[in-house]
């Protein structure tokens, strides 16, 4: 979200919740990125803040996860993308999987104020502990994966995600900053691999979309995933490749050439994100050249985190 835009999205959060009777008379921003994250005090409330905007129901399935055939026409994207997480969240936490759920105080519905959408959640204590250990967060994946393929839900598949990346790296209007060569080797990367993970043919399922550490909390209740939003259907490789590579290593049953291939795919997936103009990650193009050096040295690639790191 745009910086100048936090403090009217921070009073747009204070002010439904305390219309709702959740008294909120500080905030503090967690996290800015696609979605401002606000802890709302003294009720301790996570408000997750995104913008209201328009669009058809090909953005919305491609970019955020809401899925085909929900009866978007031209909706509120925000809007539909939020509820559609807080259905997830409400069916995946039924099924006793690792998930941030809802403020309990409240009903599980988004809210639309001064052109933003909020939902609320429940904000969870980090733990003293430090970040979770690899064996706690791999066996935490494992359980939403379990709990996922219990549900019947529409959502993309995975390469309606690439096909998204392909459209950024082909649009010199949304990535102007990257070099024709540059270009040429995401695009080439993001078809081949796309392809050749199709060609598989491996088991696909409900997917997280982007399990990575920023999307995990450490809590007195064990790792939790956040960030629904990402959901996708494809093979569990898609999501491995998103975590480091030790947590990979203690999930069971992994194809390790499919997940080097997915590997590279989420590379050049994210690379694409981090050259898009409207992009708010921090030193974004800074973590683009770095992406596009790691897809330059080709395989094995190593796991997002390590990039990223670096």
């Amino acid at each position: 979200m745009q910086t100048t835009e936090v403090s009217r999205a921070v009073a747009a959060a204070m002010s439904i919740a305390s219309a709702l009777g959740l008294k909120s008379t500080n905030a503090l921003v967690l996290s800015n990125s696609n979605k401002l994250a606000v802890r709302l005090l003294p009720c301790d409330v996570l408000a997750r803040v995104a913008y209201r905007t328009r669009g058809d129901p090909g953005a919305l399935a491609t970019a955020h996860g809401a899925g085909e055939g929900r009866g978007a026409k031209a909706e509120d994207v925000g809007h539909e993308v939020a509820q559609f997480e807080v259905e997830l969240a409400q069916r995946l936490a039924e099924t006793e999987s690792p998930v941030g759920v809802l403020e309990p105080r409240v009903q599980p519905r988004v809210h639309e104020l001064d052109g933003f959408v909020i939902t609320l959640w429940t904000y969870y204590e980090p733990v003293a502990t430090g970040p979770v250990t690899p064996a706690d967060y791999a066996n935490a994946l494992q359980r939403l994966h379990a709990g996922m393929r219990m549900l019947d839900v529409t959502t993309p598949h995975f390469t309606d995600r690439v096909a998204e990346a392909e459209h950024l790296v082909a649009s010199r209007d949304l990535t102007p900053a990257l070099a024709d060569a540059d270009r040429e080797l995401l695009d080439n990367t993001l078809r081949s691999l796309r392809q050749t993970i199709c060609d598989r043919g491996a088991a696909e399922q409900l997917l997280h979309g982007e399990p990575h550490p920023g999307n995990v909390l450490s809590t007195k209740n064990g790792p939790l995933f956040i960030d629904l939003e990402t959901c996708c259907r494809g093979p569990v490789e898609f999501d491995l490749a998103h975590v480091p590579e030790e947590v990979s290593e203690r999930y069971m049953g992994v194809d390790q050439e499919l997940l080097g291939e997915c590997r590279g795919l989420v590379l050049a997936m994210v690379a694409a994100w981090r050259w898009d103009s409207s992009d708010q990650f921090p030193n974004g193009q800074r973590a683009g050249r770095e992406l596009l050096r790691a897809l330059r040295e080709g395989p094995p690639w190593p796991a997002l985190d390590v990039v990223m790191r670096d």
